[in-house]
């Protein structure tokens, strides 16, 4: 563990881009009872961006959270996201909008958003990081970092040109710690080489960790210490040297109870669940499984003029290959494409490609999904 930033009190943070939700609104009451049951543990990290759930998780922390406790109890975190900025003069008032959103002075801890080769241009351009260093100066920020989602040359070049950056969050968790597009390793080994603390997102991948095929399940479960998966996977990237942070995205108490249980004492993965995490990763890789995280990235500010709810019909794709599902025809024909698009709707325009975070071809994976579930 990182001893850097010790006004986190521990390791484990609230990702608020799943929150719990009432059809398509936030259920604020539930979202209060997770943040007191949270910050009651000893907890205070929480994470949210502008676009997350269509603009409503920052107001939603704003009533659950900052309108309910003083400034001092908790520690917040917000982003720079790419589309909404086209010039340097677009940045302060975004950010102002932001803290109103939150109803906070100040964020303990700005990022700029899912950096990559071709956004890092712009930000550069539109001079983001020397903006988000002045606002640090007039103390409406405490600590600038980046969030990342590209190759690990592509994060040591930003780290070398702004070395005054103070912590990197990166896509961490035990399938992609070796795996060619996400890099995890690679990235994480540039984190260390440039002497930045890490905060760790997806170290469920989206959730695919969690609902295991019945082989990978068998081998948690041969384990014998009635732990959940979730258990594994969050404790696995915590193991690290130099993780300041992990994420969880819960959207539900159970969720929140089951990640506070074993991370409120925090254990390193023993060498016989380390063991059992190589197998499970070794299976997960077997399957042809779309390598999607559902950050809805690719369906969210008109990146979709289809308006295809291309996560959920890859989650469609990957429960009929995993575990033969047959629901899923019901589940694609007669709720996720009844008022939106078919996978064949795709006009293959590539907005969704564009801004994808784990760098899929979703172009020619929604033929796949055309291809096997709408057959005639």
């Amino acid at each position: 563990m990182d001893n850097s930033f010790p006004e986190i009190k521990t390791f484990f943070g609230f990702g608020c881009m799943r929150l719990p939700m009432n059809g398509s609104e936030v259920d604020i009451e539930q979202f209060k009872e997770m943040t007191d049951y949270f910050l009651d543990n000893g907890f205070n990290y929480f994470d949210t961006a502008h676009g997350y759930i269509d603009g409503k998780s920052e107001k939603a922390i704003k009533v659950a959270l900052t309108d309910r406790y003083p400034r001092d109890k908790y520690l917040l975190t917000d982003k720079l996201t790419e589309p909404y900025f086209d010039k340097e003069e677009d940045i302060r008032p975004f950010f102002q909008s932001q803290l109103d959103a939150c109803g906070v002075e100040y964020f303990d801890f700005y990022l700029m958003h899912a950096q990559n080769a071709h956004n890092f241009e712009k930000f550069k351009k539109c001079r983001a990081y020397e903006t988000a260093f002045e606002l640090k100066k007039e103390g409406k920020i405490r600590h600038v970092g980046l969030s990342f989602h590209d190759k690990a040359t592509v994060l040591d070049n930003i780290l070398t040109t702004y070395p005054e950056i103070e912590i990197v969050q990166i896509q961490f968790n035990y399938v992609d710690y070796e795996d060619s597009p996400a890099e995890s390793r690679k990235v994480y080994e540039v984190c260390r080489k440039h002497g930045k603390p890490v905060i760790v997102m997806e170290p469920v991948k989206g959730g695919s960790l969690v609902n295991l095929p019945v082989e990978a399940q068998k081998v948690f479960e041969e384990l014998g210490d009635g732990l959940s998966n979730a258990s594994y996977a969050i404790r696995y990237a915590a193991s690290f040297d130099g993780i300041r942070i992990v994420l969880s995205g819960m959207s539900d108490m159970a969720q929140m109870k089951d990640n506070v249980s074993f991370m409120k004492d925090f254990k390193p993965l023993t060498d016989a669940e380390m063991a059992a995490v190589a197998k499970v990763t070794a299976l997960y890789k077997k399957l042809n499984m779309i390598p999607c995280t559902a950050c809805h990235y690719c369906v969210e500010e008109n990146h979709c003029p289809m308006e295809i709810m291309i996560p959920e019909l890859f989650a469609c794709l990957n429960m009929k290959r995993v575990f033969n599902d047959w629901g899923q025809f019901h589940q694609y024909n007669n709720v996720l494409t009844v008022n939106n698009g078919k996978a064949s709707s795709c006009i293959e325009c590539g907005g969704c490609e564009a801004v994808c975070p784990q760098q899929l071809e979703i172009r020619a994976l929604l033929k796949e999904v055309a291809a096997e579930f709408e057959k005639k």
